[in-house]
């Protein structure tokens, strides 16, 4: 029986991803010879052939391809395909990997698939782009899936807002027979792929979507196409001669004609507009290209968009380049266009509602700045948290006058902020608004580097954590920690920074370090862990009672740290075990790192055992620390923020060599720990069984990492920031 599921994976010049990659293909409830994957070394330059087949040794689902020449992305995935057995096949980029659990959630959808009488011909799945900096965005354009058609199955003509979408081939899983029955091949050169989405959506009796994210799609990456410079952008007009070609043959593809114009102009003028992509001496053969692609794949009767963007496309159109580089640059056209282009200042004003933000950023952009506005972000847009959560509480006391809003990715995370707290969602007008004319920034990430510094803005940068590994610069000779890793545009982030808020000596000197510029530090203590230094008893009981923790229960809080070498979250505790031996008075409560999604999966425990609590998705740490009455983790900063409470920590560090090696850190964690350090399962519960086994340590531990934590770090970081009234 053939396998229900083929993994094409072409691999080149990816050694340091390729590891993470090919561990994050497991599939713990596949039936065997359910999975097939297919490996094809594309003449890779590095040791990435070797990797694959020691891999293949330990797997008996893997097969590898060693090419005699190198293919390219398409001829690899075409191999690949060739060899393919599955019923359905996935694309699967050997720099990208997939979440825990993905391979299991799609095979279910696909076993209910295989049992309709009309299955689906392709599954779209949700997805994540990941950051070098570790930073993580979700699906840009969930909301043209999610609560859709596709969620129960239709075709492109009943859903077209999926043409708004990523068009890649990578988060779309394809029955085989069908792709082979198209008659269509993944193209040469850049943008390869598109020759076949396009056609596999098209013409599909049944689309369906998966909401949950089953890829992790590295953006930024040093080489990616979308951040190289290179004449083979123009590989995508090739692609698109071979859509059209697809669509004159096929009725139910060519009836949305016009849609597929509109989106692959849309895609190469994007492609000119990008700065770094097209090299400056291609640009005007580039913009001929588009004009050329009008002239060739125009429907008949065809009308332009609305707005600017129809304007653009007009331009595009007659070849007029100088007037397409004028109303780019500042909203507006020469008057000698305008006088032939009826309706322009109209579509200037709808900029944003005909989707072209760049040029609405620019727009505000010459507006003037707002003395009296700031502008908050955590952790990559997800919501009120952190040093800038304790910054607003308290300029909202100190400087009234300044007003703050907050930056969250969806309207779904808006919900939880805090009732009152101003917001703006990603990439609406409000929020192009904000960033283009707001004096003050404050975050604990990076901004998006789309979003420049205007002279007069002040950028505050709090980050999240004392370093114990190694951070920024100082990643430069550790290729699996740095994780691709962009350093000159890492260079270029921390040239927009003002101030760089530091938590205790020993982060002052390793981050001026690890993050050169000409900021100043200011060596303030963390805001965040005020509310720690203040805590009164009351406030302990409060936040156990939230939790749901009975009186008199001895609670343990378990964090581990996320680790480069191992992909997602990997537990090395027995916690079901621990459970048992702490026994019925204990509570643990678990809480992964914030890169993991799924929580912290199953967390059964027998009966007479301690109670296991996932955590992972409660928005406000601080809450966790004051329940807690003991601290477990590993390599997390959460231990410097805990020390804080002085209650006893211990540190359960098995690969501590293996870490240390890795990521490289700042001192040595067994020789200067917060408590108790143990390797073994065992020595931890008699650890925690002992209560405090280690006050000597934790008490220099704090003397070396809180000499701030006064309660009142939150009101020095405003008083140098903000004007406050006295």
């Amino acid at each position: 029986m053939p396998p229900l599921l083929s993994i094409v994976l072409p691999v080149h010049g990816v050694e340091r991803f390729l590891p993470q990659c090919l561990d994050s293909l497991r599939a713990e409830g596949a039936a065997p010879g359910e999975v097939e994957l297919i490996a094809v070394d594309d003449r890779s330059p590095d040791n990435c052939g070797a990797l694959l087949d020691a891999h293949a040794a330990g797997d008996p689902r893997m097969r590898v391809l060693h090419l005699a020449e190198n293919r390219g992305l398409g001829g690899a995935r075409a191999t690949g395909l060739a060899e393919a057995t599955g019923t359905y096949v996935w694309f699967v980029d050997s720099d990208d990997w997939l979440p825990e659990g993905s391979i299991d959630a799609v095979l279910a959808e696909l076993r209910a698939e295989s049992a309709r009488e009309l299955p689906a011909d392709v599954l779209l799945t949700d997805f994540t782009h990941v950051y070098p900096d570790g930073g993580r965005e979700p699906n840009p354009w969930r909301r043209v899936l999610a609560g859709s058609p596709l969620v129960s199955g239709c075709t492109a003509a009943e859903h077209p807002a999926l043409f708004n979408a990523v068009l890649a081939v990578w988060n779309k899983v394809m029955r085989r027979d069908y792709l082979l029955g198209l008659d269509v091949r993944f193209g040469d050169g850049y943008y390869e792929d598109i020759s076949v989405t396009y056609p596999l959506l098209l013409a599909a009796d049944r689309l369906l979507y998966l909401d949950r994210p089953c890829y992790n799609y590295r953006r930024g990456r040093p080489g990616a196409i979308t951040a190289t410079a290179s004449p083979k952008h123009a590989d995508a007009f090739a692609q698109y001669d071979a859509i059209f070609a697809f669509l004159e043959r096929n009725d139910r593809a060519n009836a949305l004609r016009t849609l597929v114009f509109d989106r692959t102009v849309k895609q190469a003028l994007t492609v000119y507009d990008t700065p770094g992509l097209v090299p400056p001496e291609l640009r005007a053969e580039f913009f001929a290209r588009i004009t050329g692609h009008f002239a060739k794949h125009r429907p008949a009767g065809y009308r332009y968009p609305s707005g600017v963007r129809g304007v653009q496309y007009r331009l595009a159109a007659r070849g007029s380049r100088r007037a397409y580089a004028e109303l780019r640059r500042g909203g507006k056209l020469p008057a000698a266009v305008k006088r032939g282009t009826r309706a322009v200042a109209p579509g200037v004003k709808k900029v944003v509602r005909s989707g072209a933000r760049f040029t609405a950023y620019t727009t505000f952009k010459r507006l003037p700045i707002d003395e009296n506005l700031a502008v908050y972000a955590a952790y990559w847009h997800r919501g009120y948290a952190c040093n800038p959560a304790a910054i607003y509480a308290k300029a909202r006391e100190l400087a009234p006058q300044v007003r703050g809003v907050w930056v969250v990715e969806t309207p779904e995370r808006a919900a939880t902020l805090p009732a009152g707290v101003p917001y703006v969602v990603v990439n609406t007008p409000a929020y192009l608004r904000a960033m283009a004319t707001a004096k003050y920034f404050v975050n604990n990430v990076n901004f998006p580097y789309a979003m420049t510094k205007r002279t007069g803005s002040v950028h505050v940068q709090t980050q999240h954590g004392t370093p114990l590994k190694a951070m920024g610069m100082d990643l430069v000779d550790r290729p699996l920690a740095a994780d691709g890793m962009d350093f000159e545009r890492l260079r270029e982030v921390v040239g927009r920074w003002d101030y760089l808020v530091s938590p205790n000596p020993h982060t002052s000197r390793h981050f001026a370090r690890a993050f050169p510029g000409t900021y100043q530090i200011l060596d303030t203590g963390y805001p965040r862990n005020d509310r720690l230094a203040l805590a009164t008893p009351e406030q302990c009981v409060d936040a156990r009672r939230a939790l749901g923790i009975a009186d008199g229960q001895r609670t343990v809080l378990y964090a581990p740290t996320h680790r480069e070498s191992r992909g997602g979250y990997l537990p090395l505790l027995d916690l079901p075990a621990l459970a048992e031996r702490l026994g019925s008075g204990w509570t643990v409560l678990v809480r992964t790192h914030y890169f993991h999604d799924g929580g912290a999966g199953d967390l059964t425990a027998g009966p007479g055992a301690a109670t296991l609590l996932d955590v992972s998705d409660h928005p406000v740490v601080e809450d966790l620390y004051l329940a807690a009455d003991a601290l477990v983790t590993d390599y997390s900063s959460m231990m410097f923020d805990y020390a804080v409470l002085d209650r006893p920590i211990a540190v359960y560090a098995p690969d501590w060599e293996e870490y240390q090696e890795v990521r490289g850190v700042y001192f040595d964690l067994m020789k200067e720990p917060p408590g108790a350090v143990t390797t073994e399962q065992d020595a931890l519960v008699e650890a925690l069984l002992a209560g405090d086994p280690e006050p000597e340590a934790r008490r220099r531990f704090r003397e070396r990492f809180c000499p701030w934590d006064d309660g009142r770090a939150a009101e020095r970081v405003v008083s140098r920031i903000f004007p406050v009234r006295g």
